[in-house]
């Protein structure tokens, strides 16, 4: 991804003086809560889970911004600099973010949560290398079982930086953990309330593999795992006829992209535009999905209410 013109520059500009700004109020000393910075809006939702009151979280990119198209500011590099803690996606998320971390400077140990979980490749039928076909599926929290071990990962990241606050993290880890396990009773028990042969739909990029895999759906999307590589006219071409010959019952809109595409599709295919979903972003605080649990729970029931006999 290319940076902003002249933008290493002034980063690297700005992190000197973040540092010098920062220095001697580290958090870790018992002066205040943990700074912890969070790539995008998913991860720092479940920072602050974990870190509760011990720990002030922000985030690069906020609530509705697209991490895939994200260019960074010398603003997110005095973040980084002043940061405790930096917590990553991980598996090519955030193109940006090592050269990011480099120009500012920052010491603050970097934290990637989807450690340890089982990764899944890009599946692109059409073999497109554009599409970015072999690569590793980066959208790993669309799985609610994935989402423990990110849970874990922050927990000990914290703790290695706030050892004092340990059993606290561990205790917030564990009932946030609980709550996971019953959103994904909840999920299964929703999706299993869509006949078998409704289980098909197309969004917009391949945000939802893991998400197919875990509940038994088959997603479909014109656009590859990034939102940056824009799908040709004859991937939208072959996915209308792919609708078309699957009898597909929806296309659902991604509020992180241009909606025009799948209302073009929807329109051309015969397929009903089944709603809103999430796919890398929270949405704003008065949204329907400002929480991780709360954007799970918004898009099955888009899925349920679009797919399931009425």
């Amino acid at each position: 991804m290319a940076w902003r013109c002249g933008l290493g520059g002034i980063v690297r500009v700005a992190a000197v003086i973040a540092v010098c700004l920062w220095a001697g109020a580290s958090a870790i000393a018992g002066e205040g809560p943990v700074r912890a910075v969070a790539t995008f809006s998913i991860l720092g939702d479940l920072v602050r889970e974990v870190g509760g009151r011990h720990v002030e979280v922000s985030t690069l990119v906020g609530p509705g911004s697209d991490v895939h198209s994200f260019s960074p500011s010398p603003g997110d590099a005095r973040k980084l600099a002043g940061a405790d803690l930096v917590v990553v996606n991980g598996l090519g998320l955030e193109g940006w973010i090592e050269r990011l971390i480099r120009a500012s400077g920052t010491k603050a140990p970097v934290v990637t949560a989807s450690n340890g979980v089982p990764t899944i490749e890009e599946a692109d039928p059409h073999g497109h290398a554009d599409h970015g076909h072999g690569a590793v599926d980066p959208h790993a929290w669309q799985s609610v079982a994935n989402v423990k071990t990110y849970v874990a990962n922050i927990r000990d990241g914290l703790a290695k930086v706030d050892p004092a606050h340990a059993t606290d993290y561990a205790s917030a880890a564990a009932d946030y953990s609980a709550k996971l396990d019953a959103l994904d009773r909840d999920v299964r028990a929703a999706l299993s309330r869509i006949p078998a042969e409704n289980r098909r739909l197309i969004t917009t990029h391949d945000a939802f593999g893991y998400f197919a895999a875990a509940y038994g759906l088959k997603i479909m999307a014109p656009q590859g795992l990034s939102t940056e590589s824009e799908a040709s006219p004859r991937d939208v071409a072959r996915i209308i006829t792919q609708i078309r010959k699957e009898k597909v019952p929806a296309v659902f809109l991604e509020t992180v992209t241009d909606p025009r595409q799948m209302e073009r599709i929807a329109r051309e295919s015969g397929a009903r535009i089944g709603g809103e979903i999430y796919s890398d972003a929270l949405s704003p605080p008065d949204g329907p999905a400002p929480t991780y649990l709360a954007m799970i729970a918004s898009n099955v029931k888009a899925f349920e209410t679009a797919l399931a006999p009425r």
